[in-house]
């Protein structure tokens, strides 16, 4: 288990190269390390989902934010306090307003696609009634 502790010191990037290099030496030790690492958890993706890290995190990790629990480098828990009674209202009012804006942001660009969209079938329409008949073939008679 020492090795293990002194890997996640390392992180990531650590287990990502033994697990090349247990490939490498022999196929089955790197099968191995790589069912370890997997279900361990040391390679979860945590908040990293779906449209990116920010979009949805309450229904996926729980009301604490991405990746809740744990306390690694680099998740982030929504629930934490700082301390500060009036950061932490500013910080939650900041994150709601930043909601807000993204839906909007979104709900706009679902507006431009559903134009574009409109634009290209009527584009469409009005070169098919435009474009000229096809002479109709009639049977040769020999």
């Amino acid at each position: 288990m020492l090795l293990v502790a002194k890997m996640d010191e390392y992180g990531r990037a650590a287990w990502v190269a033994a697990t090349v290099l247990a490939f490498w030496a022999f196929w089955p030790l790197g099968l191995a390390l790589l069912a370890f690492v997997v279900l361990s958890g040391r390679l979860s993706a945590c908040g990293m989902h779906g449209a990116g890290r920010w979009h949805n995190t309450e229904g996926r990790h729980g009301p604490g934010g991405w990746c809740a629990g744990g306390g690694g480098r680099g998740k982030w828990n929504r629930a934490r306090s700082s301390g500060n009674a009036a950061f932490d209202e500013y910080r939650a009012e900041t994150l709601r307003r930043l909601e807000e804006e993204q839906q909007e942001f979104q709900a706009y660009l679902e507006r431009l696609r559903r134009a574009k969209d409109k634009s290209e079938f009527d584009q469409f329409m009005a070169e098919r009634r435009n474009r000229p008949e096809a002479p109709e073939a009639t049977p040769q008679t020999t």
